[in-house]
């Protein structure tokens, strides 16, 4: 079984041509072709046509049992109305997350202005995946984007479940050292190269894995994500392939860590019981 927790349904080429269906469908063959489970779908900071908002892309997966949403929550653009539209969406069961996009906006985790979307992912005992690291776009400011932001909300916050994504690629140890002293916190393989993987950046990111998981990160508390469509999803399986991890760790990591944060079920899998695509 296999859970890609970090997709998107945007355009990055042209944000101003309208995203939904076309990256909807894609999104579902490269399921279908790459043999996964279940795609958990980040909502963006912006709202723009190329970027569905997160009612958008609700409607859109609604009845597709084995998609589900992260709600992006902008520093900028939410309010309480939007939060009241969120718990409705997680009270339903279809949204399973939100999403801070640190460094894409010039905020930090425990700013108090996001103590509104912190309590409510505490409420229902949902994951907060906060951007961390490289950030796609040139205009990030990557002060803000540091794992080690990290750190004071989750001693702060010692229920809510957090996921530092993309490894906090390039401070990759500092987001070790956080994930191993904070027992609430995750982190996800996403984003570590655009598009597919070439065999030296390769070779460089499974040593950092490796070390990784031998130094300071248990299998139990990181993810599998590609990053979709930023990211290929059957270079990434190559990819995971050639960390030559225990079969154990390596059903964590893909499917069994991730069914236990994101509350999902076997059974809606469209691999299992004959379901289909």
């Amino acid at each position: 079984m296999i859970v890609d927790c970090h997709t998107h349904l945007n355009y990055y080429s042209d944000e101003n041509q309208a995203a939904l269906p076309k990256t909807l469908d894609t999104l579902k063959l490269e399921m279908k072709r790459n043999r996964i489970d279940f795609a958990l779908t980040l909502t963006s900071y912006k709202e723009l046509p190329g970027r569905p908002t997160t009612k958008e892309v609700v409607e859109a997966t609604r009845d597709i049992p084995y998609i589900y949403v992260i709600a992006g929550v902008s520093y900028y653009i939410h309010d309480q109305k939007y939060l009241d539209e969120i718990r409705e969406y997680i009270q339903s069961g279809k949204v399973r997350g939100l999403k801070f996009y640190c460094g894409y906006e010039p905020f930090f985790p425990n700013d108090e202005k996001m103590r509104p979307a912190v309590e409510l992912a505490e409420e229902f005992d949902i994951p907060l995946l906060i951007h961390c690291g490289d950030t796609f776009s040139p205009k990030g400011k990557l002060k803000f984007s540091h794992p080690l932001h990290v750190d004071e909300l989750a001693v702060d916050h010692p229920k809510l479940k957090i996921v530092i994504c993309h490894l906090g690629n390039p401070w990759i140890r500092d987001c070790m050292e956080v994930v191993y002293k904070n027992k609430n916190v995750y982190t996800d393989i996403s984003g570590l190269v655009l598009g597919d993987f070439s065999d030296r950046f390769e070779r460089y990111m499974v040593k950092q894995l490796q070390e990784m998981l031998l130094y300071g990160v248990e299998p139990d508390r990181v993810l599998y994500g590609t990053d979709f469509p930023i990211s290929s999803m059957s270079s990434y399986l190559e990819f995971i392939r050639q960390l030559k991890l225990p079969q154990d760790d390596l059903k964590k990591i893909l499917s069994e860590n991730s069914m236990q944060l994101f509350k999902l079920k076997a059974s809606d899998s469209p691999l299992s019981g004959g379901r289909g695509y």
